[in-house]
């Protein structure tokens, strides 16, 4: 099957009506600009049944190899994008998100931008921003490696039976730093930092900040807060063979694998991140407020500052001088 310079992957959330007439819009643009929209297997064989025209789309993985991929514009939420960065993990293409869904964190556009967003992807006016992956390890009492994935929100250790308590010793680069018995551990990235580690109480991370959030679930201990980390640390969940019952573990809610009581969960920063496209550069702030949907009324802003106050001998300005 001879293929166009440009393969572009189209990724949706579900067979709503809306999401449908997105994919059936983003198909047509492309092919228009003379590039080739590419569905992966699973999104291929739905769309089809709904949309015959569909049918000469290329598959991912078939048609196309994941290698050859330029972008994934993806069509959903936030979950959908987390499918599409694992469907291009093995290459390099940026995702783009349009967001058809509810908060949309990581999307960089909304719907009723789609038609501009297609354009921009087109005529390659996009930048790309490399976002901390985590490589995640599961090992056994031998200290066999025996499985191995990557995150981009979240690591989460937590109990398989709702009664159960799961008995844990965290640790930061191979020293022992508490023992507790909690629901579960939630190890975030700065871009997972906003997803389950802030319902969880754990901090909100710039996305220029490289670090790795540590948050304890419902946690019997008097030293169970939320630790900030930097990327060049490895953080180690081990369920004590004191548990009573199994663990599990989830990365972005997506894959997961039973812990045993003795297996030992590895987390470290990838050597490989994730990478967004953006076609816009506004502040991370901004994004907060909008999504979170946050008060700011009463904001004066730096603008409406007219009194200067007075600056004490050797006391840094305000643009932060020594």
């Amino acid at each position: 099957m001879t293929q166009p310079d440009r393969s572009i992957l189209v990724v949706v959330h579900s067979l709503r009506a809306d999401t449908v007439e997105a994919a059936q819009r983003v198909v047509a643009a492309l092919r228009a600009a003379g590039a080739c929209p590419v569905l992966s297997a699973e999104d291929h064989a739905e769309l089809v049944r709904v949309d015959a025209g569909l049918d000469d789309a290329a598959v991912l993985g078939e048609d196309v190899p994941v290698g050859d991929i330029e972008l994934a514009i993806v069509l959903g939420g936030d979950g959908t994008i987390l499918r599409a960065a694992e469907l291009v993990r093995e290459g390099t293409a940026p995702v783009l998100g349009i967001n058809l869904g509810h908060i949309g964190f990581l999307a960089e556009s909304e719907r009723d931008d789609m038609d501009e967003a297609v354009r921009r992807v087109i005529a390659r006016d996009y930048t790309v921003e490399e976002r901390l992956a985590l490589q995640v390890r599961v090992k056994d009492t031998a200290d066999r490696v025996v499985y191995d994935t990557w995150a981009l929100n979240e690591a989460t250790v937590e109990k398989a039976s709702r009664e159960r308590m799961l008995e844990v010793v965290m640790e930061i680069d191979g020293r022992p730093l508490s023992t507790f018995g909690c629901d579960g551990v939630v190890i975030s990235t700065p871009t997972g930092s906003t997803a389950y580690n802030f319902s969880a109480g754990g901090p909100v991370i710039w996305p220029t900040v490289q670090a790795i959030a540590v948050v304890p679930l419902s946690a019997h201990a008097l030293f169970a807060k939320p630790l900030v980390v930097g990327p060049e640390h490895a953080v180690a969940i081990e369920l004590l063979e004191r548990t009573n019952g199994l663990g599990i573990l989830w990365c972005d809610g997506r894959r997961s694998h039973d812990l045993p009581p003795g297996a030992r969960v590895v987390v470290r920063r990838s050597e490989r991140p994730v990478r967004l496209a953006r076609l816009h550069h506004g502040a991370f702030t901004d994004r907060l407020v909008r999504k979170f949907h946050l008060p700011v009324d009463g904001w004066r802003g730096p603008a409406a500052i007219t009194a200067v106050p007075p600056v004490r001998p050797g006391a840094p300005d305000f643009e932060g001088d020594a």
